[in-house]
C-alpha cells in the first residue's frame, strides 16, 4: 500500500469530492472481509470506541474514524444508536474537527449525563507550525434535536505540571453528586500514568493528582483509562504502551488490562493486585465500559491494534468493534460474557453429540462463515484436544487445549492472510479451571472465543478465503466426549 503524506492524512472529509468518496465506498463494499454482525467503518479506519452510554432509552455507540483510508489521520467521531446493542441505526459523524483546538483531530473520550442532558468529554488535538502536539480536554452538549454543541473553550486547557502532551482519553463518572474524570497521561520521566480531575458543575475542573498504584515503571503511556466499581471491587482499566512480554503475557504490541482492589477516591490511592490482560487474543485494544438498561457493566473494545497493517487495508478500510460483553466479578475473578441480546441473531440451530479421537473428523453438516458455536466438553480423557474452524483444504484456524497444563492456544498460522508485522502466529492463556466450554462467535473475518463461561476471552481477526467454511475436531491421544451447538447468525451488515 502506498505511503500517505501528511497532507493526505489531514485533509477534511468535507473537502473531498463526491466522486472520490463514491469510488472509495464501492471499493469497500466489494471487500470479501466485510463483517456481518460487528460495527465497522463504512470507509476508512475505525479505532477506539468512544462516548458509550445508555441514555433516555437509547444506546449511543461512537468510534474514532478516519474516513478516507485505512490509516490514522484526521479523526472524527462516528456514531450509531441502538435499542438492544444488536441492531444499530447509523447516525453519522457526531464530533468533527471544526475548531482551532481540535483542528488536527477529535480524539477519544466518553459520554455522561448531567442535569438531564447528555454530554461528551473528549480530547482535542492541535498541532502548531512545528508539528508539536497540543492536547486539551473539551465538553460538548447533545441538545434535544441530537445536535452537538461544543463548549466555547477547553475545560482543561493543558496538562498539569510535570506531565507531557501525551494527555488524553478522558473517562467521566459521578459519585455522590460529584463528577470525576480519569485521563491517560505520561509524566516527564516518560512513565505512563492515570490522573484525576473533579467538578461539581462540569465547567470548572480541579486537578486532584495522580492515581497512585504500585506500577511505577509499567510502560511509557497509559491510554484509555476507565474506572468503576463492580460487585464491590474497584476496577481501573487502562492500556499501557511499552511493557515487555513475560512468557505468554503481554505479547501484543500494546496491552489492554485492569487492576482491581479498593480505591480511595479522595486520596487517590489504589490498593490492588496484579495487572491482568482483558483479552488474550491478537486483536483487542482501547476498551470502554458503560451501564446498560439492566444495570449491567458492558465492555466494548476495538478489534485491532495501532501500528499494524491488516489485509483489509487494500480494500480501503480497517478494523471493527468487538461484540458487547457483560462484566461481573465471581469468586474474586472477572468474568466476561457476550451480551444476552445477541441471541436474537440465532437461526438454524444444529446439535451434535459424540466422541472425538486422534482421527480428524469433519463435523457434518456443520459449516459456515458467520455463526455462533458452543462446544461443551462432557468428558475429557485426551492429552490435547483440537478444534478447527473456518477450514478448507489449505486453511484453518486452530484452537488447542492441553489438559495437563490447562493451556488454551489460538493458532492462526494457516488462517489465510496475516496482519503485518507479525512476530508470532499463536496466542496462549492458562485457565484457572479445566476447560468445560468454548463459546465462539465467528464472523467473516474475526473470531471471539469465550472460555468457561467468560473465564477468558480471545479475540482475533482472521482473513480466510470464502471456501474456508468447515469445522473439525480431533485429539492428540485419547478421546473426548463433546456436545456441539451451532447457530447461524443473521446476515445484517452494518
Amino acid at each position: 500500500m502506498a505511503e500517505w503524506t501528511r497532507d493526505e492524512r489531514y485533509q477534511k472529509y468535507e473537502d473531498v469530492d463526491q466522486q472520490t468518496l463514491d469510488d472509495l465506498s464501492a471499493k469497500v463494499n466489494e471487500s470479501k472481509y466485510r463483517q456481518t454482525f460487528h460495527l465497522q467503518p463504512k470507509t476508512g479506519l475505525l479505532n477506539d470506541p468512544n462516548g458509550l452510554i445508555y441514555y433516555d432509552g437509547t444506546y449511543y455507540i461512537s468510534h474514532q474514524w478516519f474516513p478516507l483510508g485505512p490509516v490514522h489521520g484526521l479523526k472524527y467521531w462516528y456514531t450509531y444508536t441502538s435499542k438492544d446493542l444488536v441492531h444499530f441505526e447509523d447516525v453519522g459523524t457526531s464530533l468533527k474537527p471544526d475548531t482551532k483546538d481540535d483542528s488536527h483531530g477529535v480524539y477519544s473520550g466518553s459520554a455522561f449525563e448531567y442535569n438531564n442532558h447528555m454530554y461528551y468529554m473528549y480530547t482535542a488535538n492541535h498541532r502548531d507550525e512545528d508539528w508539536n502536539r497540543i492536547s486539551t480536554q473539551h465538553i460538548a452538549k447533545i441538545n434535544a434535536e441530537g445536535e452537538v454543541e461544543k463548549f466555547p473553550k477547553a475545560v482543561i486547557a493543558e496538562p498539569p505540571f510535570g506531565y507531557t502532551q501525551h494527555f488524553r482519553d478522558p473517562k467521566v463518572f459521578s459519585k455522590d453528586g460529584v463528577y470525576y474524570a480519569v485521563i491517560g497521561a505520561q509524566n516527564e520521566q516518560g512513565q505512563g500514568r492515570v490522573i484525576q480531575y473533579r467538578s461539581t458543575d462540569i465547567v470548572n475542573w480541579e486537578f486532584q493528582g495522580e492515581v497512585h498504584t504500585n506500577l511505577d515503571s509499567f510502560g511509557y503511556m497509559w491510554e484509555c483509562p476507565d474506572y468503576f466499581n463492580l460487585d464491590g471491587y474497584d476496577m481501573l482499566l487502562f492500556c499501557p504502551q511499552g511493557i515487555d512480554e513475560e512468557g505468554e503475557r503481554f505479547k501484543n504490541i500494546y496491552q489492554s488490562g485492569y487492576i482491581m482492589g479498593q480505591y480511595d477516591i479522595d486520596n487517590l490511592t489504589m490498593n490492588h493486585g496484579d495487572f491482568f490482560e482483558l483479552d488474550h487474543g491478537f486483536d483487542f485494544y482501547a476498551p470502554q465500559t458503560f451501564i446498560d438498561e439492566h444495570g449491567q457493566r458492558i465492555l466494548i473494545g476495538w478489534m485491532g491494534l495501532p501500528e499494524i497493517n491488516y489485509p483489509s487495508d487494500v480494500d480501503g478500510w480497517a478494523h471493527c468493534l468487538t461484540i458487547p460483553r457483560v462484566l461481573s466479578i465471581e469468586a474474586g475473578n472477572l468474568k466476561q460474557r457476550p451480551v444476552k441480546s445477541l441471541e436474537q441473531l440465532r437461526t438454524n440451530k444444529e446439535t451434535a453429540l459424540g466422541y472425538a479421537n486422534k482421527f480428524t473428523r469433519q463435523l457434518y453438516p456443520y459449516e459456515g462463515r458467520q455463526y455462533e458455536l458452543i462446544i461443551d466438553i462432557l468428558e475429557n480423557d485426551s492429552t490435547e484436544v483440537y478444534f478447527e474452524v473456518r477450514t478448507s483444504k489449505t486453511q484453518t484456524t486452530l484452537i488447542t487445549y492441553n489438559k495437563k497444563e490447562q493451556k488454551l492456544t489460538l493458532d492462526r498460522s494457516e488462517s489465510g492472510l496475516l496482519p503485518d508485522p507479525v512476530d508470532s502466529t499463536t496466542r496462549t492463556t492458562y485457565l484457572d479451571t479445566p476447560l468445560t466450554q468454548l463459546q465462539l462467535f465467528i464472523d467473516t473475518s474475526s473470531v471471539e472465543i469465550f472460555c468457561n463461561d467468560g473465564e477468558r476471552v480471545m479475540t482475533s481477526r482472521i482473513f480466510t478465503d470464502d471456501e474456508a467454511t468447515g469445522i473439525k475436531t480431533s485429539t492428540e491421544s485419547g478421546q473426548v466426549y463433546l456436545k456441539f451447538t451451532k447457530y447461524d447468525l443473521k446476515d445484517e451488515e452494518v
